[in-house]
């Protein structure tokens, strides 16, 4: 007997995946462990499903992202990744694919790693990161010197461990803080690996931050201390400091 003729519906027992352009390879008893999914529906020949081009089963959902409900499905738990940045769109996956267990999952895990009870915690994680940036104006060449181009060197990132780690992902830099291991805690050491502002502001608007206060130095202006070799003199005049507050409820 072929191995297409084994199971319910003419699906094969082990079963060629194409999510979203992404492959994979699992059982067909996996697929349809919870009974009551979607892809139970599927793959027990309940509901129809196209094949690519080289005859896999074809989901037009996210690739990458599928990987942690088979993980699910497998296991019957789920381990994120650290900085993992994505559980929205996770639990999006999860109500598709009519998993509530794998749902509840990914809430429990927002709320271990925000360090709160859940009834502060919430699915999100509520706190505050405060973002700051010295930075300078560098004058333009040949003759533009109207144009003044903002020139940053770091942006540092303050607040509690998991959050930031939760909203800053891969591009967190926490190589200078001594405590890396930990994550119930607050830090002041963290710093980003670009120096893209408006990128920082974009991760927090994304992850449900809200500006509440912001503050700067002004310029050096006219000061006239000595300066380290290499150090441009009118661009030190236009050295400045700023901080931005922000908070999630």
């Amino acid at each position: 007997m072929s191995q297409e003729s084994e199971t319910t519906g003419g699906i094969p027992l082990v079963v060629e995946l194409n999510v979203g352009g992404v492959f994979y390879t699992t059982s067909s008893s996996t697929l349809t462990k919870a009974s009551d999914s979607q892809l139970s529906s599927i793959f027990s020949g309940k509901t129809s499903i196209e094949k690519d081009a080289k005859g896999r089963y074809f989901l037009d959902r996210d690739g990458v992202l599928f990987r942690y409900v088979l993980d699910f499905l497998r296991n019957d738990s789920l381990i994120l990744p650290e900085g993992f940045r994505e559980r929205e769109r996770l639990r999006r996956e999860a109500v598709y694919y009519g998993l509530p267990g794998l749902e509840k999952a990914i809430l429990d895990a927002n709320t271990e790693g925000c360090g709160m009870s859940r009834s502060l915690c919430g699915k999100r994680g509520v706190g505050y990161i405060t973002v700051g940036y010295r930075g300078s104006f560098a004058f333009g060449r040949d003759g533009l010197a109207d144009v003044k181009f903002r020139k940053l060197s770091r942006i540092l990132v303050c607040g509690r461990v998991a959050i930031c780690r939760d909203v800053f992902g891969e591009t967190l830099n926490e190589s200078r803080d001594p405590d890396h291991g930990l994550s119930d805690r607050y830090t002041s050491r963290f710093f980003l690996k670009h120096s893209f502002i408006e990128q920082a502001f974009d991760m927090l608007q994304e992850q449900g931050f809200k500006l509440v206060a912001s503050c700067g130095s002004g310029t050096a202006g006219a000061a006239t201390e000595q300066l380290k070799p290499g150090v441009d003199s009118e661009e030190n005049r236009w050295n400045h400091y700023n901080e931005f507050v922000f908070v999630r409820e």
